[in-house]
Parts: C-alpha cells; sequence; structure tokens
C-alpha cells in the first residue's frame, strides 16, 4: 500500500464520529454472573423439570392409567401381602396399600410446588409492604410493626400449626396461612432496614420536592433498589415452605391422605422401611432433591448480585469470551503515518 493510500484511509476514519460503548445495567451484570454459575444453572434446569412434572401429573397418570388413590390389591402386594418392589409395571414399586409409589410422588410434587411457592408469594407481598411502610413512615408506626414483627418471629409455628389443625382439622389452605405467617417476618425486617437507609438518598429528597405521594415514593424510587435482597430470600423461603409442609404431613397434621404429599409417604413408609426400602427412599430423594435445587439457585442468586462476589466469578470467566456490548463499538482514531514508514 502505497503512502497516499495509507493517509486517505487515515483521513476517512479521522472523519467518522467516535461513538461510545453503551455499558451494561446491574441486572444484565448479575445475569451474565448467574448464567457463568454452572451449578445454579443446573439446579435451575432441575427446578424448570420438576415444575413441568407436577404440572403434567394428570397426563402422566393417564397414560400409565393409574391413579394416585387407586389401589392394585391382586399386583400391587404379594401373596404375604408386601409391597412390590420398582419393576416394569410399577417403577418405583408400590405401597403398603399397593398404590404406585412413582404417581404419587408426581402428585407430591404438586402439592410440594404449589405450598412452597404460593406461600412465598404471600410472604413477600406481606414482608416488602409492612417493611416499606415500617422503614419510610418511622416513628409509632415503626414501632409497632417492629415488635409485631420480633413477635412472630418469637412465636413456636410448629405449635400454632398443631394447634390450629386440632381446631380446624388438617388441611392445605391451613398449611399455606401458617407457612405464609411465619415466612413474611424475616423479609420484612430486612426490607426495613434497607428502606430506612435508602429513604435518605438524593433522589428520595428530589422525589419528596416536586410533590410525589409516600406510596409512589415506597414503590416507585425504593422498592426496585430493595428487590435484590428480596429476590434472594424469596429463592430460599421456597425450601423452607416445601419442608414445613413435609414436616407437617409428617406429623399428620398437614395434607390430609389419600392426597399424596412427600411428608405423608415417608411417614407412612416408617413401617415398611426395612422390607421396602422403595417406599421410603423414593419420597426421600424427591424432597431432598427439591430442597437441594432451591438452596442452591438462591445461593447462585445471592452471589450473582452481590457486587463484591465479582472475583469469584472472574475465574470462571478465564477462557470464556465476555458477553457481547450492546450498541456500537468506539472507532479508534487512525496512527498517523511518518514518511519513513
Amino acid at each position: 500500500m502505497s503512502l497516499t493510500e495509507v493517509q486517505a484511509a487515515g483521513a476517512s476514519v479521522e472523519q467518522a464520529p467516535a461513538r461510545a460503548i453503551e455499558g451494561r445495567s446491574p441486572w444484565q451484570l448479575a445475569w451474565w454472573r448467574l448464567r457463568s454459575d454452572k451449578v445454579a444453572v443446573a439446579s435451575a434446569i432441575i427446578i424448570v423439570l420438576l415444575c413441568a412434572v407436577a404440572l403434567a401429573a394428570p397426563l402422566i397418570a393417564d397414560a400409565t392409567g393409574k391413579t394416585f388413590a387407586e389401589q392394585f390389591r391382586n399386583t400391587g402386594t404379594s401373596a404375604q401381602g408386601l409391597p412390590v418392589g420398582p419393576g416394569s409395571q410399577f417403577w418405583f414399586g408400590t405401597d403398603n396399600l399397593g398404590r404406585d409409589v412413582f404417581i404419587r410422588v408426581v402428585y407430591g410434587a404438586r402439592i410440594s410446588l404449589l405450598v412452597g411457592l404460593s406461600s412465598t408469594a404471600i410472604a413477600v407481598v406481606a414482608g416488602v409492604i409492612v417493611g416499606l411502610f415500617a422503614g419510610y413512615y418511622g416513628g409509632a408506626i415503626d414501632a409497632v410493626l417492629a415488635r409485631f414483627t420480633d413477635t412472630v418471629l418469637a412465636f413456636p409455628y410448629l405449635l400454632l400449626a398443631i394447634a390450629l389443625a386440632a381446631l380446624f382439622g388438617p388441611n392445605l389452605p391451613m398449611v399455606i396461612g401458617v407457612i405464609s405467617f411465619f415466612s413474611w417476618a424475616a423479609l420484612a425486617r430486612i426490607v426495613r432496614g434497607q428502606t430506612l437507609s435508602l429513604k435518605e438518598k438524593e433522589y428520595v429528597e428530589a422525589a419528596r420536592a416536586i410533590g410525589s405521594s409516600p406510596l409512589r415514593i415506597m414503590f416507585i424510587d425504593i422498592l426496585p433498589n430493595v428487590m435484590a435482597p428480596v429476590i434472594v430470600i424469596a429463592t430460599l423461603l421456597v425450601p423452607s415452605a416445601i419442608v414445613f409442609e413435609a414436616t407437617l404431613s409428617f406429623l399428620g397434621v398437614g395434607v390430609v391422605p389419600p392426597t399424596p404429599s412427600w411428608g405423608n409417604m415417608i411417614s407412612d413408609s416408617l413401617s415398611w422401611y426395612t422390607t421396602s426400602w422403595w417406599f421410603l427412599i423414593f419420597p426421600s430423594a424427591a424432597l431432598l432433591l427439591t430442597t437441594l435445587a432451591f438452596n442452591l439457585l438462591g445461593d447462585g442468586i445471592r452471589d450473582a448480585l452481590d457486587p463484591q462476589t465479582e472475583r469469584i466469578f472472574a475465574g470462571r470467566r478465564r477462557g470464556s469470551k465476555p458477553p457481547p456490548i450492546e450498541g456500537p463499538a468506539l472507532v479508534e482514531p487512525a496512527r498517523p503515518v511518518t514518511e519513513g514508514e
């Protein structure tokens, strides 16, 4: 290339307008960190599969020709009256009444996920509202709500659940209500602390100066900035709710048989685990897998949303390409060409 051509190319580059690189939002950075966490991604895949299996439980039952309450006295029990082990007809074996354990485990996933997700949703809404009001208004409102929150945290929730079951009988709405009532308090305390700090920020003062209402400030200006810890706690509340429901069903004050729950299945298997190991292992493994997946996903989300954990993800990104930058790239200015080149 001649000197004239190089100078012409440099002049065309100098005439091109420089365009700035578009930055990434904190949520985009958190998403990239989460995608680089293989354990969290695997846990999310397991949770999605569990949800799909739970939603498709009626279809699975129709395909196998079995229901969760159907008793197979002739083929589901041996001549001695013992449960039948896993095989081609009963994949997870049968229980003491000759019912298909596989179908009952699948339907138990519906109960566990329904209780875990619904109670967590109710607890998140209640905890966010109480925390925002207590932290923003302060004074007497904060004192009353904070003391009420401390009382809920100190109350023996298992005794309350047993007492309510004795009064009204064990049922699924009671289980969801008890779990929701005792789950919102911890979240409310965290939201309250974040709100106490954020309400003194400049953008909140500016919102007050332009005449924004307290509700608008709380839910439009403050709430988006406390969503990170709320999301983390919500992912950790789901496995706690699932274990709590299994505990109540195990004690006989949760889901009423013959509706299958992993807790009451484990309770029914205690008299048979020495001769019918599958009766105990499969519902226990399903409970362990679900709670472990939610806990690992919650840990991954917590690390992804915390900017201080960037060094953890820096090592994971070695050898992998960074995410593409949205927007046009910055054009480097041309280097002057001397006569000797």
